[in-house]
């Protein structure tokens, strides 16, 4: 992964690396590493995420399909 810094300005430089790796995933796999998983909380963990990832497939194409609310949109206050 690279990350180039443009006149010296090392912290937008690290913004932009923390943002790539936040994408790639890779804080989630360190924090799964740090210690040991038993192969039976390993099958638990992807079987609830298998489960999540359907329900979430769900809930989106019942939005599209208007069966269900839009979620409501964030109010961001003008400065």
């Amino acid at each position: 992964m690279q990350v180039l810094v443009r006149e010296n300005n090392v912290e937008q430089a690290l913004r932009v690396l923390k943002r790539k790796m936040q994408r790639e995933g890779l804080f989630r796999e360190m924090r799964d590493r740090r210690a040991y998983e038993k192969p039976s909380e390993k099958r638990a963990r992807e079987k609830a995420e298998a489960i999540r990832r359907v329900r979430k497939l769900a809930r989106k194409k019942a939005q599209r399909e208007g069966l269900l609310p839009a979620p409501k949109k964030k109010v961001v206050p003008a400065r």
